[in-house]
C-alpha cells in the first residue's frame, strides 16, 4: 500500500514561493502517475499539477507557468514549486499516487491514494 506524506506548506506573501513536498513509501511508486490538488474553504477540490507514468507534467491555466511539479526517484520524493504566489492559491494541498495514468492531464481523473495534506496560506 502506497503511503504519502506532504510537508512543506505554510504562510507566504503574495508574490513569494513554496516548495511543497510528498514522501512516497517505496521507490516501486515512483513510476506511478502523481497529482498535486488542493482545495480552498468551501470549494471544490481541483488539480495543480500531475505527472503521468512516461513523466509527462501537465498544469491547468490556474497555475500554468507559475507551479512545477518534479519527481526525485532516488530518494522517493514527490515535489511542487510554487512561484508568484496569490491570495487564490490558499488552500489544503494534497498529493495523490495511481497505478495507471498517460497522455497527460491525469489531474482531471479520480486518484486512489492520498496524503494527508499541507496547509498553505498567501497573504499580506
Amino acid at each position: 500500500q502506497v503511503q504519502l506524506v506532504e510537508s512543506g506548506g505554510g504562510s507566504v506573501q503574495p508574490g513569494g514561493s513554496l516548495r511543497l513536498s510528498c514522501r512516497v513509501s517505496g521507490h516501486t511508486y515512483m513510476s506511478w502517475a502523481m497529482a498535486w490538488f488542493r482545495q480552498a474553504a468551501g470549494k471544490k477540490r481541483e488539480g495543480v499539477a500531475s505527472i503521468d507514468n512516461d513523466d509527462v507534467a501537465t498544469y491547468p491555466d490556474s497555475v500554468k507557468g507559475r507551479f512545477t511539479i518534479s519527481k526525485d526517484n532516488k530518494n522517493n520524493i514527490l515535489y511542487l514549486q510554487m512561484n508568484n504566489l496569490k491570495p487564490e492559491d490558499t488552500a489544503m494541498y494534497y498529493c495523490a499516487a495511481e497505478r495507471w495514468c498517460s497522455g497527460g492531464h491525469c489531474y482531471e481523473i479520480d486518484f486512489t491514494h492520498w496524503g494527508q495534506g499541507t496547509q498553505v496560506t498567501v497573504s499580506s
